[in-house]
């Protein structure tokens, strides 16, 4: 039994730090899930009512119905910004990891920097970005003939607008994690690839990009994970507007739990976007899995 004291001494911290504020909130949203209460009453006020709440969620209300839109937006932020930022990491990646071009570290900080930037101040410096009148970005598109944009004014750009602000800020992050992933590829295979007269695009194609598949999946979970949590752009630029177009989940959870007082219902919100998130990962891990045998 003493041999396992340093490792209790160890893990035992860390462990308590992950129950109380992990383990336990999350316990707790399970259990509101299926209660009726309100965040301005007590717990003991709140009131057993099975899986009504999940009913409304799913349901031809209002409820319902807001639930579906907030949880479509997350979806699309999501995929859109997934299917950005991975293609870009990768193209950053080879340039910062290719020793013969120059100004590859200094490439390196500077797309990591913009990860290090508090996501608050980057809402608030890319809604002047988007001005529709003295923004910088229609200003630059006038330069080269194109009118001013909506931007974040309009429900058919408004959400596009937030995903590109995420992947400016998310994009350096991930291409640390590529360059990570290149420096386990065997400089030798790439050798062998020459002696075969491989060209540069067979050798990305057929060897550089199924090598990074465990970094690029990795990165997929992460950019997920990342995604389905935005909260500070909606909040500071667009609050969830216009006509609903940016009111994603997390946003929509907050206030319905918070400002509405629904408790019960925010939390059986949260507990969906948990169960969605828990179920694409394992699929993204299955999929890996099963092309991996292939």
């Amino acid at each position: 039994m003493r041999r396992y004291l340093p490792i209790v001494g160890l893990l035992g911290p860390s462990g308590a730090l992950i129950l109380v504020f992990i383990m336990v909130p999350i316990a707790l949203t399970l259990w509101l899930s299926v209660h009726q209460w309100s965040t301005q009453t007590g717990f003991d006020t709140a009131s057993f009512v099975g899986l009504r709440n999940f009913e409304d969620l799913f349901g031809p209300t209002s409820v319902g119905r807001d639930f579906r839109r907030a949880f479509v937006n997350t979806a699309v932020y999501s995929g859109l910004s997934i299917a950005i930022i991975l293609p870009l990491s990768v193209l950053f990646g080879l340039l910062v990891y290719q020793t013969r071009v120059r100004g590859g570290e200094v490439l390196r900080t500077i797309l990591f920097s913009t990860y290090m930037v508090p996501s608050i101040a980057v809402a608030l410096v890319w809604s002047k970005l988007y001005s529709p009148t003295e923004g910088p970005f229609n200003q630059m598109l006038g330069w080269i003939g194109i009118g001013p944009q909506s931007w974040l004014s309009s429900p058919d750009t408004a959400l596009q607008s937030l995903v590109y602000l995420n992947v400016w800020q998310q994009v350096g992050y991930f291409t640390v994690l590529i360059v990570a992933g290149l420096t386990q590829i065997p400089e030798v295979v790439y050798d062998a690839a020459k002696v075969d007269g491989a060209n540069p695009w067979q050798t990305f194609w057929r060897i550089t990009l199924p090598l990074l598949k465990r970094a690029l999946l990795f990165s997929a979970v992460i950019c997920l994970i990342n995604a389905v949590q935005v909260f500070e752009p909606v909040v500071l630029i667009t609050q969830g507007g216009p006509v609903g177009s940016t009111n994603v989940l997390t946003f929509h959870i907050r206030r319905v739990g918070i400002e509405r007082a629904q408790g019960g219902l925010g939390s059986a919100m949260a507990v969906m976007l948990l169960l969605t998130l828990v179920v694409t990962v394992v699929a993204l891990f299955a999929l890996a899995r099963r092309t991996n045998d292939e």
